[in-house]
């Protein structure tokens, strides 16, 4: 048992955290900025809250951070009341924030200053993932710094992998995006001919998806897609925000990524018709529009 601080209790925050107290049976604090959400947490799976990130983190053996996007994640680590403020020489800065590459390696060089580890540790495989216990972890960081934060990442995750050093964390997520958005806007548009062409959808991917176009994306969504509903998943908005750092990161590295900026692009659409908090699924809505 170690002791755990974890702050950002969002829709992937809190089972996370949660996971980290029942299964890995650590002592945890937490913080969140919406004070009713820790107190929820707490009542639920026991542990504290604390007032700021910095009053969380103090003691603590690892820190965990799930928020928002860079500057969120300056907010609660190199900010006012920063868990860097307070944390101990040898502890360990976790991030699950999906984020740049560019603010891991910022953070890895606060952290060391200060006597401390870094890891970039962004997350694939959605709430439900978070839920169940089953997420895909990317790691970036020092191979022994890596080796002391598995067994504590473990608690919700059934793959965690070193993919280098820091920033390299970020950069396994980015090519998970890039690879999702093509993957969907493929399965929509194959979803929208089979319609239009007076196919039966389940029967179609019930032998399709036993071949080469079988896909995740295919055996869980195509049903919902279907059937019109697109609240099952990984938000639009979000998913536009990873594509940008995709996309930021391209410009910066020189990669060619034409397929995920015309799918940004799409996404964009399904913004303008409302569908902001759908799931990505919902490209479909937009060619059936």
């Amino acid at each position: 048992m170690a002791k755990v601080a974890f702050i950002g209790l969002g829709v992937m925050g809190y089972p996370m955290a949660g996971h980290l107290k029942v299964k890995g049976g650590h002592d945890l604090t937490v913080y969140n900025r919406t004070i009713a959400k820790a107190e929820k947490w707490v009542a639920e799976f026991g542990g504290k809250h604390a007032a700021t990130p910095a009053e969380a983190a103090r003691d603590a053996d690892f820190v965990f951070t799930c928020v928002g996007n860079d500057d969120d994640l300056r907010s609660v680590t190199t900010g006012a009341d920063g868990c860097l403020a307070t944390m101990k020489p040898g502890a360990i800065l976790i991030d699950n924030t999906t984020a740049s590459a560019e603010i891991a390696r910022e953070l890895e060089a606060a952290a060391e200053a200060r006597g401390c580890h870094f890891v970039d540790a962004p997350v694939s495989g959605g709430q439900a993932g978070a839920e169940n216990g089953v997420l895909t972890v990317m790691c970036g960081a020092r191979p022994e710094v890596f080796e002391k934060a598995r067994p504590v990442i473990d608690a919700y995750a059934r793959m965690v992998g070193l993919m280098g050093a820091a920033g390299s964390g970020q950069l396994a997520k980015m090519v998970n995006q890039i690879c999702i958005a093509g993957l969907v806007q493929g399965l929509a548009e194959g979803i929208h001919f089979a319609k239009q062409a007076g196919l039966d959808v389940e029967n179609l991917v019930s032998v399709i998806s036993k071949g080469a176009a079988g896909s995740w994306q295919m055996e869980n969504r195509h049903k919902t897609m279907n059937e019109g509903k697109f609240e099952f998943g990984f938000a639009v908005d979000w998913m536009r925000k990873d594509l940008a750092i995709c996309l930021e990161e391209a410009r910066r590295n020189g990669a060619k990524l034409p397929v995920a900026a015309l799918v940004d692009q799409f996404y964009g659409d399904v913004q303008q018709m409302g569908g902001r908090r759908w799931d990505t699924s919902s490209l479909l809505a937009r060619l059936e529009k």
